[in-house]
């Protein structure tokens, strides 16, 4: 545990000397004349460390006093603020990729400035941020020179922000056992590290959003992570909270508009999560050991192991066989939620994780997903064990925006039968094993139940999803190489209504699967938007009216494809999907996929060549997510 009540005096006695005990201290006092610039240090991580995150840090005018990037190995950075005089307070902000994939942009503050400072950057400092801003944090950063008068207010509230959100996390705080949960600084603790001590936990074990809701109102979103359909359990009306927070002794119970007022928690689960880690660093012994496959498969550490989305034992040996071969290595596993159909309260029996895998500069290569479980009574291996989580095959349903762009950028022209941008779900069922060399078909076909009851079938179409099929009981089907593959467009199917399209709506899917029937739930992990905006979807640099995308280009295996300015401007998204269909006049699609790179990276050439038989259409479509999992897409249609 990271907090003793014995070392509380000197705890808070450090913590007021670097401007941190607490939540922050005092933001009207007086900025100490300081001789030198001061130093500034933290932990990025979501869980698990944020690796090769940027960080970059503004003072109380909005200036950029400091720049640097994480640690790979732990999340951690420091720096020397390039000015002895930043005005009070600092804003930070982190942005990287966090191990499900995800891109993360998060911020905190050090309301008060000293020789050295503590600011670490979670999700929950995100959410104390916001509740001290009273909207989401990203837009005043990027105005931030604009903002001196809401930086103000910010570092006045952050004190009763921290406070206000640990009466919102407060089962977690209990079951964690922190014994003085006023004492805890979410923060600047000088212990905090993300090694799935006691504070890691606390981030990890909740789900925190801050979004807009339906009526365009900033709300922060929490939940226990480890329900089923990714509820949000409490809801914040972020205005209404500031407004609060900035009174003295304000209580903003009031902008809670959630029957609930604290997230649950997983209560089993959080006591067994402290020795995670062991795993990855077992792991990461045989892999430095050069294991082959054969012997991976006989380690304890995978003999309980049963599949994990189609991938059994022997496929997760080769996996990392595979890594001992190129010499790659675990990062610290980050909680992802439950792989039980229906957790116990209180617990999960599977826990879903991810982990990035780096080789030895450091870099991210790969990003591994798969289950754990915990076996109490384990004497021989590790109390937790790799198991996979027990499905045949995966499943998913997304929100999703798609958007038609001209070969040169300009946007299609919309119809009521065709709007654009458009909205709709993007339905994911896996139809192939996941060996990309010769993979296996899985099942033939499914049908996916909406919410209000109404039913969509689909079927096996030669790609790793199956296909949205026109012809009902259909065991095969055409696939258009697009998003109509995937997509259940809101304009184009009438059963589609708004409880289709809301946080947590469930989805029932039905199948057949080596011989055995199965229905299974998906969930929606976030709102479809209603209206996306356009800069959101993945865009190409040069592509103008003097330049236009031709089918000329995307034959070429050597066309490089360069999307670095709509990252720069869409910090928490990444792309991840790049193909080309090329259709022959009367004819069948070909598709053929691009290998997508990892961030930091944001240039890609196409691979391989391909030289149409006749003519025809020829497109470009890019696919990338948000931080929540929402799916967008964009279509080019290149010039003869």
């Amino acid at each position: 545990m990271l907090y003793r009540l014995a070392a509380l005096p000197l705890l808070v006695l450090t913590l007021a000397s670097c401007g941190g005990g607490g939540g922050g201290g005092d933001a009207s006092a007086t900025t100490p004349t300081l001789t030198a610039p001061p130093t500034l240090r933290g932990v990025a991580a979501t869980g698990a460390p944020l690796v090769n995150a940027t960080v970059t840090v503004l003072d109380g005018q909005g200036k950029a006093v400091g720049t640097a990037t994480t640690n790979a190995a732990e999340g951690s950075y420091s720096l020397t603020l390039s000015t002895a005089s930043p005005a009070a307070p600092l804003f930070i902000q982190a942005r990287g990729m966090d191990a499900g994939g995800h891109m993360q942009v998060l911020h905190t503050t050090v309301p008060t400035i000293a020789a050295t400072m503590v600011g670490h950057v979670t999700p929950l400092t995100n959410a104390i941020v916001a509740l001290a801003l009273g909207t989401e944090p990203a837009p005043v950063f990027a105005n931030a020179s604009g903002s001196a008068a809401q930086l103000t207010q910010m570092a006045t509230a952050t004190t009763a922000a921290s406070d206000f959100l640990k009466t919102l996390i407060k089962t977690q705080l209990t079951d964690l056992k922190f014994t003085t949960p006023a004492a805890v600084d979410l923060l600047a603790d000088p212990a905090f590290a993300a090694n799935k001590g006691a504070l890691d936990l606390l981030v990890e074990s909740v789900r925190v959003d801050v979004l807009r809701n339906a009526s365009n109102v900033p709300v922060l979103q929490i939940a226990n992570k480890f329900l089923a359909g990714s509820p949000a359990e409490v809801v914040v009306e972020l205005p209404t909270a500031q407004t609060e927070l900035v009174k003295t002794g304000g209580t903003p119970a009031n902008a809670i508009t959630s029957t609930l007022k604290a997230a649950t928690s997983a209560t089993t689960l959080l006591g067994t999560l402290p020795g995670m880690d062991d795993l990855g660093a077992a792991l990461n012994q045989l892999i430095a050991q050069g294991q082959t496959s054969a012997t991976l498969l006989a380690s304890p550490l995978l003999t309980g192991y049963d599949r994990h989305n189609s991938r059994v034992k022997a496929d997760l040996a080769n996996l990392l066989a595979g890594y001992a071969a190129a010499n790659r290595q675990f990062g610290r596993f980050q909680l992802l939620g439950c792989a039980d159909e229906a957790p116990a309260t209180g617990n999960c029996a599977r826990v879903l994780v991810g982990a990035v895998i780096s080789d030895s500069t450091g870099t991210v290569v790969d990003l591994f997903a798969d289950a754990l479980s915990y076996n109490k009574s384990a004497t021989t291996t590790n109390k937790w064990n790799l198991i996979g989580n027990g499905r045949k095959l995966g499943l998913a349903v997304q929100p999703l925006a798609f958007a038609a762009l001209n070969a040169d950028g300009s946007a299609v022209t919309a119809t009521a039968a065709s709007p654009n941008p458009g909205i709709g779900l993007q339905v994911e069922i896996q139809a192939q094993t996941l060996d990309p060399t010769a993979p296996v078909q899985l099942l033939s076909a499914a049908t996916v139940q909406l919410p209000n009851g109404f039913s969509i079938p689909f079927a096996f179409c030669g790609r790793p999803l199956l296909c949205v099929s026109a012809v009902t009981g259909a065991t095969s089907a055409t696939p258009t190489g697009g998003v109509d593959d995937l997509a259940i467009k809101r304009a184009a199917v009438g059963w589609v209504g708004t409880a289709d399209s809301v946080r947590g709506a469930r989805y029932p899917i039905n199948y057949t699967v080596a011989g055995t029937t199965e229905t299974r739930n998906a969930y929606l992990r976030a709102d479809v938007l209603a209206a996306p905006v356009a800069a959101r979807f993945p865009a190409l640099a040069g592509v103008t009216a003097t330049q236009p995308l031709r089918a000329a280009d995307l034959q070429s295996a050597t066309y490089a494809l360069d999307w670095t300015s709509w990252a720069t401007a869409n910090r928490d998204m990444r792309v991840i999907e790049i193909k080309r269909v090329f259709t022959p006049v009367g004819g069948t699609p070909t598709v053929v996929d691009t290998a997508v790179p990892l961030p930091p990276k944001t240039t890609a050439t196409l691979g391989a060549d391909y030289a149409p038989t006749e003519a025809g259409k020829t497109e470009l479509w890019l696919q990338a997510i948000d931080s929540q999992g929402r799916r967008f897409h964009t279509r080019y249609t290149a010039n003869p």
